[in-house]
């Protein structure tokens, strides 16, 4: 009797093990698709960014510090970057370019120029869709840090090679007013 006993937990122990790997997958998955969706947002803002630069280029040429430290933070190749990478890629970038946003106040006919609006109106868009796929981007890698973290998962997760995820977290910069200085 005691043999059948053993061979139940030992049955039990195995179905919990293979139920919670597949929840480790299934959530690792939900972190990537989250990731995936906000980088399609990302890669558009991405390429929206070269063509903002050379509208403000034509007006405000002495702001050049500014335009070349956004041109220099594009240096990398998106396609190749880590997702980390892109994520600080984005964090590194919007100041910049909010402060180029600020910049038109200051260039009327930069403000008037019909390019400018729909470059501004898609980035703005952008930055929307960003915003809201973030959020859903951390709460997923949030539930997916709890089950990696949490005993006893923590045990298995490390035995099946899981590890917590990065939240994309604004920097300080970030949540700092723009000012632009003429």
């Amino acid at each position: 009797m005691l043999i059948y006993i053993i061979i139940g937990l030992i049955v039990l122990l195995i179905i919990y093990i293979f139920i919670l790997y597949n929840s480790f997958v299934n959530s690792n998955n939900m972190v990537n698709e989250a990731f995936s969706t906000m980088d399609v947002y990302l890669k558009k803002r991405w390429n929206l960014i070269p063509n903002l630069v050379e509208i403000v280029k034509g007006y405000a040429s002495h702001e050049k510090q500014t335009l070349e430290e956004i041109v220099k933070l594009r240096e990398n190749d998106y396609e190749n970057m880590s997702n980390n990478d892109k994520i600080n890629s984005y964090t590194e970038t919007y100041p910049r370019v909010e402060k180029l946003m600020a910049l038109a106040e200051n260039y009327p006919e930069l403000k008037a120029s019909t390019q400018f609006q729909n470059l501004s109106e898609n980035l703005t868009k952008a930055e929307d869709e960003i915003a809201n796929s973030r959020k859903y981007y951390n709460a997923v890698v949030r539930m997916f840090n709890n089950k990696v973290e949490m005993f006893p998962n923590n045990i298995f997760a490390h035995i099946f090679g899981f590890k917590s995820k990065k939240m994309f977290e604004a920097k300080a910069e970030e949540r700092e007013n723009v000012s632009v200085k003429l």
